[in-house]
């Protein structure tokens, strides 16, 4: 297979599941032998400045004729009109987690702009790669891509070696993981705490803190307006070793999600033998095992809450909870089992 570049925006050491989904990818891919070269596209996406947008159009216009390259979804949703100029000239693979339309938050009209940006993007390709069979179903409903076009390549897990023992402490410990914006639920779940505070919780919190300012801003208010300050911890974008740390003094892992293209965080849950409660549409159903984790359907508050007050009540359903976790997690693909299935999808392509 000729050389492969692959296009991202912002910076890949980012810590969040979609460009934690993109590094381990490269990686695997170079670990397969294959030549893998990337291409930073700038910051802003997907709302891009003239000059960002001008600039990833131009280091991409340069790349040799008929060359694989796979462009994050983040930026190539917003790259219509130079997908259209590349069209015949490389050969394009959008990697898609989710439609960027599909963000909680959006206005009505900024939400269409992008549907008919991101759905004219990727008239221009020669193929599509999702992250799940929910986001595989809508990227064919929303932008009427061929089903055939479109293979699913789903997030690896890592187990770690061991589980650790989870906290006898009377105070349960809550773990939440997610870049603090409307999507993720945070406000959801804080709610549902709050008619829970006469139970004895804490809550580490466990993302960036910088992409919605006003939900940040927002979240904090409805914390101190609930009296919770004490009770909830902001530890901010954090690196895998510190992460890690988190989950092992966790007793409860709790996402409320509006919406997910994966959810990698509940698989790594999943894998450090956490009881889960998680919520949302899109690949969140599927995501949760059966039997291993709580689901609960997007903003329904007081399933979240019923769910939320069984676990912190009974050890009993934690401990069983957490074991089903963990069997689950063993059943889920690695990452070297992605990198492969990647790998044959580009393989397609190349051919």
């Amino acid at each position: 297979m000729q050389t492969l570049y692959f296009a991202y925006p912002g910076d890949l050491e980012t810590p969040t599941g979609g460009y934690g989904y993109d590094r381990r990818i490269l990686a695997g891919l170079r670990d397969l032998g294959l030549e893998v070269t990337p291409i930073p596209l700038g910051d802003g996406f997907p709302s891009p400045d003239d000059g960002t947008l001008r600039a990833a159009g131009q280091t991409l216009a340069g790349l040799p004729a008929d060359s694989i390259v796979v462009i994050d979804g983040l930026a190539f949703g917003a790259m219509d009109e130079i997908a259209a100029e590349l069209d015949g000239h490389l050969k394009l693979v959008a990697l898609v987690h989710h439609p960027l339309c599909l963000e909680n938050g959006l206005t009505a009209e900024t939400a269409r702009k992008l549907q008919d940006s991101e759905r004219r993007a990727l008239s221009a390709v020669a193929h599509v790669i999702v992250t799940s069979p929910a986001t595989a179903g809508q990227v064919t409903e929303l932008f009427d891509i061929p089903a055939e076009w479109i293979d699913v390549v789903l997030p690896g897990t890592d187990l770690p070696a061991a589980t650790v023992s989870r906290s006898g402490n009377e105070t349960l410990r809550l773990l939440s993981v997610g870049t603090i914006v409307p999507r993720k639920g945070y406000d959801l779940l804080i709610k549902a705490l709050t008619a829970l505070e006469h139970l004895p919780w804490h809550l580490d919190i466990a993302g960036g803190l910088d992409a919605a300012p006003d939900c940040y801003r927002d979240l904090k208010m409805q914390i101190e307006s609930a009296g919770l300050q004490e009770r909830v911890v902001f530890h901010g974008a954090v690196e895998q070793a510190k992460l890690q740390g988190l989950y092992d003094r966790a007793d409860i892992f709790v996402l409320a999600s509006r919406y997910e293209g994966y959810g990698m965080a509940y698989t790594e849950a999943l894998a450090n033998g956490l009881p889960v409660i998680g919520s949302g549409g899109g690949a969140v159903r599927e995501t949760l095992p059966d039997g291993a984790a709580i689901y609960c359907p997007p903003e329904d508050e007081r399933a979240l809450q019923s769910a939320l007050e069984l676990l912190l009540n009974s050890p009993q359903e934690r401990q069983r909870l957490g074991h089903e976790a963990r069997q689950a997690a063993e059943r889920l693909p690695r990452w070297s089992d992605s990198a492969r299935q990647f790998a044959n999808a580009l393989k397609e392509v190349a051919s």
